[in-house]
């Protein structure tokens, strides 16, 4: 766990489609936005903000995606409990391949992600 607020916390995604791909995961279980109240979605788009931000500060990607799968046949991990991925991308990265042949290229490992990425957490 990266940083735990009063309503959500931020984790990296154990299988990671790129270096610093990031989750934001409310603290109570729900399968889909209309179980949380307004104040844990407002802390939730909060903190994509904030890992917005420090993913740049820490990586200096091109551009992000960023989104929420609901329900299994949307691609949710984790039907139950609804989370919010946020991925940096880079120009000409090889992100593709995770849907075309199952395989990931991740450039470092989640503990160098874990320590590159701390810091900046720590001063929220």
């Amino acid at each position: 766990m990266l940083y735990c607020g009063s309503c959500c916390y931020v984790v990296m995604n154990a299988f990671p489609y790129t270096s610093g791909h990031l989750m934001v995961v409310p603290l109570s279980h729900g399968p889909s936005m209309g179980d949380f109240p307004l104040e844990t979605l407002c802390e939730m788009t909060s903190l994509l903000k904030e890992c917005e931000r420090i993913i740049g500060e820490a990586y200096h990607p091109g551009g992000y995606n960023m989104g929420i799968n609901i329900g299994q046949a949307a691609g949710a991990g984790i039907a139950g409990h609804l989370h919010a991925h946020i991925l940096p991308r880079w120009e000409g990265d090889t992100n593709f391949l995770t849907t075309v042949h199952e395989t990931r290229v991740v450039p470092e490992d989640l503990r160098e992600t874990y320590d590159r990425l701390l810091p900046f957490f720590q001063t929220l």
